[in-house]
């Protein structure tokens, strides 16, 4: 049965507790088995929570929500739990043995919804890189090549969910960190409209607004029906993306009518090569939706373009990365110093702390005019913009690491990997990557769908419409569970 389990999605596990077919307890031992099994060859898992995970499973206190018994890993980034570790990717809190006293509220919005959670996924100390090899637990690998990243900065979650440990696992994007491992693991990877989940209590924002929380998934369905049990505005939050009209389950199989459709499939500057296979990848799904009924043409919005808007979402993120460094030395009551944390966070703060309070209000005007001039597109009459998702196959490890006297080197280097999934960000667009194609190589390239403010119910009724005539759900990468 293990087996067979690591070729289900969270949906259908949760379908057979429902049933009686099998009880929260079998499902988290096949997890924890599989996790055992496979975890040594990719380094996705980090932290083992395996006790308490079988303890809560067995539990008559487990809440009898829609995922009720289902196993969920949790990345190492933003999301607290309690009596758990909590690092960020960072040695220094390694070192300190740093355990979180509480729940934020969207993990207790998953353990309400029945998920048990198995352990911390693997993640960039602080998450700026679009990939995820930190130094304090070394490199995630990629299980369809183990010599490549599997993107970052959820990248130990999409290795996890694409090798078959567990069916679905928590995520988190502020640049793309979902959908960049979501493309590079051929995963489901949906970056919700910024304030549909809440990032309390412990934070209002991050990055600006920037970064979202959800999760990494197989199927359209999961990634819709986790949305539907974590959503909704909570009090003291500063956003409030307007609600569904129906649960966002209810979309999936619906018909989305004929949609207008942008095709954007070379970089916004002359900085950003796309690789053949990329733009491939987002030219088949265009003849796919156009021989759907959908209209395609080429078109994008020509704000894209304006150089001003990375070179403030630069300021923000580096001002944060400051921030978070002064955040942890309070906490903790030890002062960070540049040997406490790797060169690349040390010089991404020192730039930071160079940004005045002056210099930051004027970033967050550039990303609010980049937002409305981006939202304008939408309301000039498109519907969704169809684009890559990255520019590049999933590159071989180490591509991102500093080198001496060159900290900003991978920050640098991933300026250009998110140019198709950064924007989305900065304007608190919805995007979702599917993984759609493969390289000649078999390499998952993932294409990105990007709706209007609020509009997840368009991504999932073509995301679904789009699964079911081209599923993938069979593929399975070198490294699997059921292999």
């Amino acid at each position: 049965m293990a087996d067979d389990l690591a070729l289900l999605d969270a949906t259908a596990q949760a379908d057979l507790v429902r049933r009686g077919a099998a009880s929260p307890r079998e499902l988290v031992d096949a997890a924890i088995a599989r996790i055992e099994r496979v975890n040594p060859r990719l380094n996705a898992v980090i932290v083992e929570r395996f006790d308490r995970a079988r303890a809560e499973a067995a539990s008559p206190t487990l809440p009898d929500g829609p995922f009720r018994g289902v196993p969920l890993l949790v990345k190492d980034l933003m999301l607290r739990t309690a009596g758990d570790p909590h690092h960020c990717g960072m040695g220094f809190l390694k070192r300190l043995g740093w355990v979180e006293r509480e729940d934020t509220w969207l993990a207790a919005r998953l353990r309400a919804a029945g998920f048990v959670f198995l352990g911390k996924t693997n993640t960039p100390e602080l998450g700026p890189v679009p990939t995820t090899e930190p130094l304090a637990y070394g490199p995630t690998r990629n299980p369809w090549d183990t010599t490549r990243s599997p993107g970052g900065s959820s990248g130990g979650s999409a290795a996890a969910v694409a090798s078959g440990m567990v069916p679905v696992a928590h995520a988190n994007d502020g640049g793309g960190s979902i959908r960049i491992p979501a493309s590079a693991c051929g995963l489901v990877g949906l970056k919700p409209s910024r304030g549909r989940t809440s990032l309390g209590p412990a934070l209002g924002e991050s990055w600006a607004g920037l970064a979202i929380e959800h999760c990494v998934a197989r199927s359209v369905r999961d990634t819709a029906a986790v949305l539907d049990a974590v959503a909704g505005w909570l009090p003291g939050d500063p956003y409030a993306a307007p609600g569904p009209a129906r649960p966002y389950r209810d979309e999936i199989g619906a018909d989305p009518g004929r949609l207008r459709i942008g095709l954007m499939t070379t970089g916004p500057t002359d900085a950003t090569p796309v690789d053949p296979e990329c733009a491939a990848g987002a030219e088949a799904a265009g003849r796919l939706l156009a021989s759907l009924g959908h209209a395609v043409e080429v078109a994008h919005p020509e704000a894209l373009h304006d150089p001003e808007t990375m070179r403030a979402a630069v300021a923000v993120v580096t001002s944060w990365t400051a921030r978070d460094l002064d955040y942890w030395s309070e906490r903790t009551g030890r002062p960070i110093g540049a040997d406490d944390v790797e060169p690349l966070s040390w010089a991404l703060a020192e730039m930071g702390r160079r940004v005045s309070a002056v210099e930051y209000v004027r970033a967050v005007e550039a990303l609010q005019r980049a937002t409305r001039r981006l939202a304008a597109w939408w309301a000039s009459g498109w519907d969704l913009l169809l684009t890559p998702t990255l520019p590049e196959l999933p590159p071989p490890l180490g591509q991102f690491a500093a080198r001496p006297g060159e900290p900003l080197r991978g920050f640098a280097r991933g300026g250009a990997f998110v140019a198709f999934t950064m924007p989305w960000n900065i304007s608190g667009q919805p995007a979702i990557s599917l993984p759609l194609h493969w390289s000649a190589g078999g390499l998952p390239v993932g294409v990105q769908l990007v709706a209007a403010y609020g509009r997840e119910d368009v991504l999932f009724r073509v995301a679904a419409q789009l699964e079911a005539a081209r599923p993938w759900h069979a593929r399975r990468p070198a490294v699997h569970a059921a292999a």
